[in-house]
């Protein structure tokens, strides 16, 4: 049993510890190129969760991992088969809800650990600020939390099922990844298409993707250079940044300044 992850603890254990901190992960059910689960997201958010959580309670932190939810936002993914989206209203019902169970059994601290692109939740914590006791954080942990770093761990950037998700999955759920008699992925070379617009492919402008025309086989980024050497090595960042913050998290006090 591991105390921080509420689904594997219990109530003698639960009833016992004064929480102090939340973590929500969120993933998302949908393929991820040939090779990789359609599980990949929250199998990585419950990988990061469940680390994270653990070192700083080791430190001291009373933190504890809420089960993982794995559904995330798939409209651009509906011609993907079995690509299983909730609309981000519905994904802001649900999260509310869970913030309400948090607030009414006294954690005020939440950290959302986004591991699904679709999922855009910055608008629902400006909408919910105020209007709750619950302080509400995010981290949507493939852009800001290791940029700095992955330039020098990996060959190419990533979109979805490249490098960067292929070595995760290859360190911690390997077998879940398909592949070829030889050993090599059983992937394609996740090349996607460009638009007939510089300024959409430049990033100038945005759009909502079509993905069973932007890619072939639903995988955006190059995965064969991974491995999960790679893996624990982005692993062992995101771990080290996440559990100090939770552990500073949990031991700020929440008054009139709070987080300033």
């Amino acid at each position: 049993m591991r105390p921080w992850i509420l689904a594997e603890t219990n109530y003698a254990q639960v009833k016992s510890c004064a929480y102090e901190v939340a973590v929500l992960p969120m993933g998302a059910t949908e393929p991820h190129n040939l090779h990789l689960p359609y599980g990949t997201d929250t199998l990585e958010a419950e990988a990061i969760a469940s680390r994270a959580c653990g070192v700083a309670w080791q430190r001291g932190a009373k933190v504890v991992m809420l089960p993982a939810i794995p559904y995330g936002t798939e409209t651009n993914q509906n011609r993907c088969r079995l690509s299983m989206n909730v609309n981000p209203t519905t994904l802001g019902l649900l999260i509310r809800d869970l913030i309400e169970s948090l607030e009414g059994h006294g954690i005020r601290k939440l950290l959302i650990l986004n591991s699904h692109g679709g999922n855009e939740f910055k608008p629902l914590l400006r909408e919910l600020h105020g209007k709750t006791g619950v302080q509400l954080f995010l981290c949507d942990w493939f852009k800001g939390l290791t940029a700095d770093v992955k330039g020098s761990i990996f060959e190419q950037s990533d979109d979805h099922a490249g490098e960067v998700e292929t070595s995760l999955a290859l360190a911690y759920f390997g077998h879940l990844v398909a592949l070829n008699s030889d050993g090599t992925l059983a992937a394609d070379d996740g090349v996607a298409a460009a638009t007939r617009f510089q300024q959409v492919d430049r990033g100038w402008i945005s759009i909502t993707r079509p993905w069973h025309l932007l890619t072939t086989n639903t995988g955006s980024g190059n995965p064969h250079a991974a491995t999960a050497d790679k893996g624990v090595r982005l692993m062992d960042v995101m771990v080290e940044r996440l559990s100090g913050f939770l552990c500073e998290l949990a031991a700020a006090e929440i008054d009139s300044r709070f987080p300033f």
